[in-house]
């Protein structure tokens, strides 16, 4: 989801912790709102707007106004604190608010409800990629709405999900269809089960970022899943066996914290040496768990 966060001041140091819509495997986008009213219209798009009034109240009666004149079709959550509770307004025109003691959860059901409500009552020529028809990029992460600056070596082209995620992926030699449900390595076909296919693609669409095994689990296997992070560390040896001895050295085991996707060094070390190192690495950090014969049958579930 792609999250447009206003914040009082240019410090943009929110009470409402940046870390915690980070976590949550959102791409953020952080402006004052002086930066935000000289932005040329159309010029900004997002999925939702948080807007942080803690500690500047009057930003709250003015977000609402200032995103209309900018055209940008998003529906606005405002960030207070108890005390801002009682200033609350429908005069605001605003969404929903939530308030800084908020945990991931609750932030988390907070987007997904005012996104989905909004896409409900705005006509989708309305949103602000248009009609949905798709876009195709070049050498960039690029989304509905643009670039993606934190994602540099990976290409996507439309259409895009619900979710605001393109359908097709390109990371390297690897190609992701999920309009197909199909992923290929060079010319090469790989077999995955369903979530093996979701794993894949989550990594393809963050490469060179580190993420732990609770981020992947709540990513990939959704807030629902009330298995442990073991199945993480299954699953990325089951894509790695996939992948081949030349390509399985993209997903690196980032010890005691969790893994990395870098296709661009896979070929650099396609002698199996740090894959070797990585499955250790699995092993060790995994001794207690479960063993991944105990995963669940659903996980087979070929696409």
């Amino acid at each position: 989801m792609r999250i447009l966060h206003i914040c009082p001041a240019p410090r943009l140091d929110s009470p409402l912790a940046p870390a915690c819509l980070q976590y949550l495997g959102h791409q953020v986008e952080r402006l004052s709102l002086d930066q935000l009213r000289r932005a040329e219209t159309d010029s900004v798009t997002a999925d939702i707007v948080v807007a942080d009034a803690c500690l500047d109240l009057s930003l709250a009666p003015a977000i609402a106004e200032v995103v209309a004149q900018l055209c940008l079709a998003a529906p606005i959550i405002v960030v207070l604190s108890e005390g801002g509770l009682a200033t609350t307004s429908a005069k605001w025109n605003v969404s929903d608010i939530v308030l800084t003691t908020a945990g991931p959860a609750e932030v988390e059901a907070r987007l997904r409800l005012a996104r989905d409500h909004h896409r409900t009552q705005v006509p989708q020529s309305a949103t602000p990629w248009g009609s949905g028809s798709g876009v195709s990029t070049t050498g960039s992460a690029a989304g509905p709405g643009g670039p993606r600056p934190d994602s540099p070596s990976w290409s996507a082209s439309g259409p895009w999900t619900s979710a605001g995620e393109p359908m097709i992926v390109v990371s390297g030699a690897l190609r992701i269809d999920e309009t197909a449900f199909t992923a290929h390595l060079g010319e090469r076909s790989l077999d995955l089960t369903y979530r093996e296919f979701a794993l894949l693609k989550f990594f393809a669409m963050h490469p060179e970022r580190v993420f732990t095994r609770d981020e992947i689990l709540f990513a990939v296997w959704g807030d629902d899943y009330f298995g442990g992070t073991r199945t993480v560390d299954v699953h990325v040896r089951r894509v790695r066996a996939k992948l081949g001895k030349d390509f399985e050295n993209a997903i690196h085991t980032v010890r005691y914290v969790g893994y990395r996707f870098s296709p661009d060094s896979a070929a650099a070390h396609g002698d199996g040496a740090e894959s070797n190192t990585d499955e250790a690495s699995d092993t060790e950090e995994a001794s207690g768990h479960e063993q991944p014969e105990a995963e669940s049958n659903e996980e087979d579930v070929k696409v």
